[in-house]
């Protein structure tokens, strides 16, 4: 082979090699690209049960948050209180909605959890819950003790509803074993306490409850105090606090009342952006009215609302918002 062919092949093979590396460098950078644009413009919502208000409230943050983080697509699936956590630390989630008893059990590792959640970060805190517990006001239960060996109902098992009735009940002397449990949604509770398939129905939400309200539209029922149980209840769960739900917010709710309550809360992946973290929390706080459509008590929430401190660490995104609002919150 002469010099003028040898200088013709090492150009050849100079350029083949050029060629590649460009290509699997190109190919490099579009696999990085495409799995950072993953995560920060696809993610996955946990809400809540069918019939109850995180559905609808999930639907309205897809909206507002796709509307301000560029590009960002949000899928939308149900879910229930404990159960987004989990899904959340376990990868099958990027945000969800949570109440902050089951939360803050998820930081420890306490019971129902089998080990602390540490890829769990609060974003911001949203509104009231109370715990619920009504019974058919012709049913004879006069007390809680009556309800050995009858019919209740409350949510599916990983529900945090599920886990308060049952902490209910143990409060007043009884055990889940005592009584005839049905754990479904709510729309299902609802049609059994109408037709007298059960006599109590033990739920966490918002007041009023849509539930509720549609249940005693079609049927005498009455509520319980939970005042005298507090104490009990802080034994099972440091985090319960006791709120009052006030007299007439449902029609023949003639008195205030003190129920068991925590918080709803929005939570999110710490591996998620802090950019689009920080956009989601201010988009939260920009849009209260909007919001307060489903859930009429986050008309009122403010940035020291949602910042409140309920024992879970902040996701960084969430604490630049608050920052910029003049408040400090705890990121580990």
């Amino acid at each position: 082979m002469n010099s003028h062919v040898k200088s013709q092949v090492k150009s050849q093979v100079k350029t083949i090699a050029l060629a590649m590396g460009l290509a699997m460098g190109l190919a490099m950078g579009l696999a990085i690209a495409s799995t950072a644009g993953a995560q920060a413009t696809d993610l996955k919502l946990m809400t809540g049960p069918q019939g109850g208000s995180w559905i609808p409230l999930g639907g309205q943050l897809k909206d507002l948050w796709e509307k301000s983080v560029k590009d960002l697509k949000v899928q939308v699936f149900p879910g229930a209180g404990i159960a987004n956590v989990r899904g959340i630390q376990e990868g099958k989630a990027d945000i969800g909605l949570a109440n902050s008893i089951s939360t803050a059990d998820a930081m420890s590792g306490r019971a129902p959890f089998n080990k602390p959640h540490t890829d769990v970060c609060n974003v911001a805190s949203l509104y009231p819950q109370y715990f619920q517990f009504v019974v058919l006001a012709d049913a004879g239960i006069n007390k809680i003790s009556d309800l050995k060996g009858k019919a209740v109902t409350t949510q599916q098992r990983g529900n945090t509803g599920e886990v308060i009735t049952r902490h209910f009940l143990e409060a007043n002397g009884l055990s889940i074993n005592d009584v005839k449990v049905s754990y479904v949604g709510y729309t299902d509770s609802v049609n059994q306490m109408k037709d007298g398939h059960a006599v109590a129905f033990g739920l966490n939400t918002q007041a009023p409850a849509g539930a509720v309200m549609d249940l005693e539209a079609a049927r005498p029922i009455k509520f319980f105090e939970q005042k005298d149980i507090y104490e009990k209840m802080l034994k099972l769960n440091p985090s319960y606090k006791l709120i009052t739900l006030p007299k007439g917010t449902y029609p023949k709710q003639d008195k205030d009342l003190s129920v068991i309550g925590f918080y709803t809360h929005v939570v999110a992946s710490c591996k998620l952006p802090v950019d689009a973290v920080y956009t989601m929390t201010k988009t939260i706080a920009d849009n209260t009215k909007t919001l307060g459509t489903v859930a009429k008590d986050i008309l009122a929430l403010k940035p020291a609302g949602m910042a409140a401190d309920i024992g879970v660490k902040f996701h960084p995104g969430a604490a630049k918002y608050y920052k910029e609002a003049g408040l400090t919150v705890k990121t580990n």
